[in-house]
């Protein structure tokens, strides 16, 4: 066995090579932790329904396309005893104004869809903040009430945008948990099994206008659900305005 005698000089080196290398990676590590803090944050995710023991649900309408059903639907939500909440392009406002006037005329909301239905990711803050202002504006004009809701164009949303709406536009992103998914034209008898077997207290339903069968399958939803004696009110009414959190599946829960 052979025995190895470092020298005093020999030895500080050892020591003091030991201690850098610690250093360099005690370091790294914190180097690692704030960098990683830094550039990971937590995703700000819109309101899709809310908590309630309430069986209280939110009718939606997407309008960015024609006005074929506006009178239709109208007719049936009165039927029903329900209100429901409608973001609008501001397009369709400018396209459609007497409509704008019947549905708000009819108890129904009149919210923001944007302005010409942008990718909003593909766009900057500034761009943002303007296409939604337009709509803002234009609805204000027509009806006399400004939203405070947002829906995004093809229910797309990210970080930045949410930054956007939440410190600056002061507007509730809204989406939906219960989608059905009428813009791929299904049956009337595979939306109403959809919608009607995913709807709970607090849901928020997402219809669009201008759509073959969506009149028929929402007179059929209705009918069903009222018998389950859900109550249709606005998004508006549904929504928490403070106090609350929104968990990792976008419900709304108060605090």
């Amino acid at each position: 066995m052979r025995i190895f005698i470092m020298s005093k000089k020999q030895l500080l080196i050892s020591v003091s090579v030991g201690i850098i290398a610690i250093a360099f990676i005690i370091g790294a590590e914190i180097w690692s932790k704030q960098t990683t803090s830094a550039s990971v944050q937590p995703k700000r995710l819109p309101i899709y329904c809310v908590k309630t023991e309430e069986k209280q649900i939110a009718l939606t309408f997407d309008a960015a396309w024609g006005n074929s059903d506006t009178d239709q639907l109208i007719n049936i939500l009165k039927k029903h005893h329900a209100k429901a909440t409608f973001f609008t392009t501001g397009e369709w406002v400018d396209k459609y104004p007497d409509d704008v006037k019947k549905l708000y005329q009819a108890g129904h909301d009149i919210q923001n869809h944007s302005d010409k239905h942008p990718h909003v990711a593909d766009i900057s803050a500034d761009k943002l903040k303007k296409d939604t202002l337009s709509c803002d504006d234009k609805i204000e004009k027509l009806i006399g009430k400004r939203p405070t809701l947002y829906r995004a164009p093809y229910g797309e949303y990210d970080n930045d945008m949410m930054a956007v709406f939440e410190n600056e536009l002061k507007h509730f992103v809204i989406q939906w948990d219960v989608d059905s998914r009428d813009w791929k034209r299904p049956t009337v008898e595979k939306m109403v099994e959809s919608v009607t077997k995913s709807v709970k207290s607090g849901s928020i339903l997402l219809f669009h206008n201008d759509l073959e069968n969506t009149p028929t399958a929402l007179d059929s939803i209705l009918t069903q659900l009222d018998k389950e004696s859900y109550q249709y009110i606005l998004v508006n009414e549904l929504i928490l305005k403070d106090h609350y959190m929104i968990d990792n599946n976008g419900m709304q829960i108060k605090k």
